[in-house]
C-alpha cells in the first residue's frame, strides 16, 4: 500500500516542486500535467486522491463559477487534506492590475464553505447537511485566514494590523490601505 503523501501543486507556473503533481494549462511551463482548469470538471484528477492542494495566485484567474471550483477541490482531495490558497485582494492593485483575474477574493471568501465554529451546530448539519447556507454540501474546517498587506521589509508591520481583525479591517479599513494578498488554508471534511 502506498503511503506517501500526495501533492499537487494546482497552476504551478513557473514555480515546479519535486515530489508533487505539478499542473498547468500552459506548455511553455515545465509541468507533470498539463490540464484546462476552465473545464467544469478537471479531466485526469482523480477523486479522493490528493492529501495536499497548493493554489497560489491560480483561482482568481479561472472562468468557471467560483462554486465550481471549490467543488473540484473538494472532489480531488481526501479526507482531512489540506488546501493552501494565495490570490489577490479584490480591492489591491495586484487584483486589478492583470486583467486575466476573473474572481475576487475577500477574507470571508469561504465563510459558507467552513464548518460553524459552534460544535453543537455543526453535529446536527452532519447529520442533515440541508441546514447550511445555500445548501452548499462542500466543507472545510478554516484552518487559517489573513492577509499579506506586503512582502516589502518596511511595511510589514502592517500584515500584523490588518489581521488583528481581519473582518473589520476589510470592512472598515481595507478601501483605504488594501492589502496585497488574502491566505486561507483549509482542511477538507468529508
Amino acid at each position: 500500500m502506498n503511503n506517501k503523501i500526495k501533492k499537487l501543486n494546482l497552476g504551478c507556473g513557473p514555480d515546479y516542486k519535486q515530489g508533487w503533481t505539478n499542473l498547468d494549462f500552459d506548455k511553455s511551463v515545465k509541468a507533470d500535467k498539463y490540464v484546462n482548469l476552465n473545464k467544469g470538471y478537471w479531466l485526469g484528477l482523480k477523486s479522493d486522491h490528493y492529501d495536499y492542494v497548493l493554489c497560489s495566485h491560480i483561482l482568481e484567474h479561472l472562468e468557471i463559477p467560483f462554486p465550481s471550483i471549490v467543488s473540484e477541490l473538494y472532489r480531488i482531495s481526501k479526507n482531512k487534506a489540506i488546501i493552501e490558497i494565495r490570490a489577490p485582494f479584490f480591492l489591491s492593485t495586484k487584483y486589478y492590475a492583470d486583467p486575466t483575474h476573473k474572481i475576487p477574493f475577500s477574507i470571508r471568501t469561504f465563510e459558507n464553505y467552513t464548518i460553524p465554529e459552534n460544535l453543537k451546530f455543526y453535529e446536527k448539519w452532519r447529520k442533515n447537511p440541508n441546514l447550511t447556507d445555500y445548501g452548499i454540501k462542500e466543507k472545510f474546517r478554516l484552518l487559517k485566514k489573513r492577509f499579506i498587506y506586503s512582502n516589502y521589509k518596511i511595511l510589514k508591520w502592517m500584515n500584523f494590523i490588518c489581521n488583528i481583525e481581519p473582518v473589520f479591517y476589510e470592512r472598515f479599513l481595507a478601501g483605504i490601505l488594501p492589502p496585497e494578498e488574502v491566505y486561507f488554508k483549509l482542511e477538507v471534511i468529508k
